[in-house]
């Protein structure tokens, strides 16, 4: 088996998922950037990372809520490279809101972005992961896909979701040299992270200091964020030789959260 891979991670245009994407290619390499964004900065981001690691950088800006664009994004990358070797499944929205409030097309956009967008990524992946008999599938999912936070029905039943892909597609895929395994974050410092902040003082009537203190960073012991870095260090352990005995498990790195 090369050791140079084909790495397509979801959602990495910004946040966890652009972090993923330079820690790989880092490691050598060719990477598929995915993402909403300006289009002129996905090309500087695009061109920055090849040039920095000498690896190919490829992007496709298919939306991950659309079937046929998840499928054609994988066709052509396994037309040009082959086989998508390691599928980081990062891309991922949020709404908070009491769920009798909960906007219904939120509600339908993160479940089809945040889980069922796996699926489909992973489905059309395995066959030529299988041909090859070596694959890495890492879920992005989240400390709720461990416990839930109020406000947040789509985003949790979304990760709870993942969590039983995740298991079921490890024991489908156990004989075949492929893991599949999904990374648990607690609160890491992101866009997404950012943008909720405001929400939720909006949503409980507090103030945006009291969000961080008394609502996230409340949830993990450490009273720190989680960041990006070490997500990324983690997703390179998992795609690894030294981690092909570990499959279908839930990992938490989350400042102690899921531990309570």
């Amino acid at each position: 088996m090369s050791n140079l891979k084909t790495v397509l991670v979801t959602g990495s245009t910004s946040g966890i998922g652009e972090g993923i994407a330079k820690h790989f290619a880092a490691l050598g390499h060719n990477i598929i950037l995915n993402g909403f964004g300006d289009s002129t900065a996905i090309e500087k981001l695009r061109s920055d990372i090849a040039e920095q690691f000498g690896v190919k950088v490829r992007y496709y800006g298919a939306d991950m809520s659309k079937v046929a664009e998840i499928e054609e994004m994988i066709k052509q990358v396994e037309a040009e490279f082959g086989s998508i070797d390691i599928l980081v499944n990062n891309a991922g929205i949020q709404q908070v809101s009491p769920v009798e409030n909960f906007p219904v097309d939120k509600w339908d956009a993160i479940l089809a972005i945040n889980m069922s967008a796996s699926f489909h990524t992973i489905r059309c992946a395995l066959p030529k992961m299988k041909e090859k008999g070596w694959g890495r599938i890492i879920n992005i999912a989240s400390a709720h896909a461990l416990v839930a936070s109020p406000y947040k029905s789509a985003y949790v039943t979304a990760k709870h979701g993942i969590a039983g892909l995740t298991k079921t597609v490890a024991l489908e895929t156990a004989t075949f040299g492929i893991t599949m395994n999904a990374i648990c974050p607690g609160y890491v410092w992101t866009p997404l992270v950012q943008k909720q902040i405001p929400e939720t003082a909006k949503t409980r009537g507090i103030t945006e200091e009291q969000v961080i203190n008394d609502v996230m960073l409340l949830a993990q012991p450490t009273k720190k964020f989680v960041t990006i870095e070490q997500v990324a260090a983690l997703a390179g352990f998992l795609a690894s030789d030294i981690a092909a005995s570990i499959t279908g498990s839930m990992i938490p790195i989350d400042g102690g959260w899921t531990a309570q």
